[in-house]
């Protein structure tokens, strides 16, 4: 079960999922997407907690 990721699959733009959900997401640079990335599994670690 993928958890969270980015994709950039062909034929439907770069996006990224967050458990089952598809959000759409504009890649800026490789440094933004990494600080989004590591935001992301922050937010969902503490959600897990609460």
């Amino acid at each position: 079960m993928r958890i969270v990721g980015y994709d950039n699959e062909r034929g439907k733009s770069d996006h990224k999922h967050i458990n089952e959900v598809e959000v759409p997401y504009k890649f800026v640079t490789v440094e933004k997407l990494v600080a989004d990335f590591l935001a992301d599994i922050d937010r969902i670690k503490h959600e897990k907690i609460d």
